[in-house]
């Protein structure tokens, strides 16, 4: 039996096209790395900070890495990435859903502000099943027997004192993935999620107006595996694993990347 592309050159991305929402910073953009580091043939990364993702492009090598402007909330831009992609190098692989914001306020239940959860949903929600939809038509399209893999969370499996919007948005990416991963299967395509711990990156540093070491120390109170502390390299490893041949008979998960999340204390969003 001949091998496959990846096993033959023990790179685990060999000649794989993907793109990674959100790439421009933390989790994303250490994905970004991986996926380069293990092979892609090009990796597009998709954010609306410009000048980070074109720096992180330009640290791999645009022969390898690009970027493209694109806000995950508006479908044409959405469509264009994906449609891009597939017309500059032939198809879409691997679709890494990233992109998501957290919710500024504790958001409680009774004092819910409706027009702030509309916006997180916007991104968290609709942004997510547009990316979702663009890279699964491609990929029908194009025949590719691919792997979509969404951001999640921890809290996409608990309530929460706080945060209440954040909170709902996570749950309705499992809800998102689960049925993308029944209906795409007759082709296929493999739908799985990757579902963190809290972790010190540039979003939750600036969510709670600290430094990495303080964030981790913060977030230590919500895991029981003690030795190790969650960092982006962790989640993008699970990422490269859902996305790659390894977990070829692997749909419909969602991949938690928690060190078994202590719920009933869960004030904060990840």
């Amino acid at each position: 039996m001949a091998q496959s592309s990846s096993t033959s050159s023990g790179l685990r991305l060999a000649g794989k096209v993907a793109i990674v929402t959100g790439g421009a910073s933390g989790i994303g953009k250490e994905t970004v790395h991986v996926f380069a580091e293990q092979g892609a043939r090009m990796v597009v990364i998709a954010d609306i900070q410009d000048e980070l993702g074109k720096q992180v492009a330009e640290s791999i090598g645009t022969h390898r890495c690009t970027y493209i402007h694109c806000d995950v909330v508006d479908e044409d831009q959405v469509k264009n990435l994906v449609q891009s992609t597939v017309d500059a190098y032939g198809q879409v692989d691997i679709m890494f859903s990233n992109a998501g914001i957290a919710s500024p306020t504790d958001q409680t239940v009774l004092k819910f502000d409706i027009f702030q959860a509309d916006h997180l949903f916007s991104v968290n929600v609709r942004g997510m099943a547009l990316c979702v939809k663009h890279a699964a038509r491609a990929m029908v399209e194009g025949q590719v027997r691919g792997s979509i893999v969404c951001t999640a969370s921890a809290a996409g499996s608990h309530g929460s004192l706080k945060m209440t919007d954040y909170v709902m948005s996570k749950h309705a990416i499992l809800g998102l993935m689960r049925s993308a991963s029944i209906q795409l299967a007759k082709n296929g395509i493999r739908v799985n999620c990757v579902s963190p711990n809290g972790l010190a990156t540039p979003l939750t540093c600036k969510l709670l107006d600290a430094g990495p070491e303080t964030v981790d120390l913060i977030y230590s109170e919500y895991k029981r595996l003690e030795g190790v502390v969650l960092n982006t390299k962790h989640v993008a490893n699970a990422v490269l694993f859902l996305a790659s041949n390894d977990s070829d008979f692997v749909t419909g998960l969602d991949l938690h990347v928690d060190g078994y999340y202590v719920s009933g204390k869960s004030e904060l969003a990840f």
